[in-house]
């Protein structure tokens, strides 16, 4: 009977040593998940920007070229 106490004891004490050991690792990781979302956002920000940029030089070298020839189309 009182192996069987001391066993309970005993896994219960290995339960809240894991429990406390996750515990202290989820406290640690919350500030490295917070950097690496933020560097993830400032990466997409400017994925978007370059995205806009790429969009625009090409609508501006559309309109152009579309200009030089119709003013070769002209002459």
């Amino acid at each position: 009977m009182t192996d069987k106490i001391s066993e309970a004891n005993f896994a219960r004490d290995q339960e809240k040593s894991f429990t406390g050991t996750t515990a202290i690792g989820m406290h640690a990781l919350k500030p490295i998940m917070s950097l690496q979302v933020s560097m993830l956002r400032m990466w997409a920000d400017n994925i978007e920007r370059f995205a806009g940029n790429y969009e625009k030089g090409f609508e501006e070298t559309a309109s152009a070229v579309e200009e030089q020839s119709d003013k070769e189309r002209a002459a």
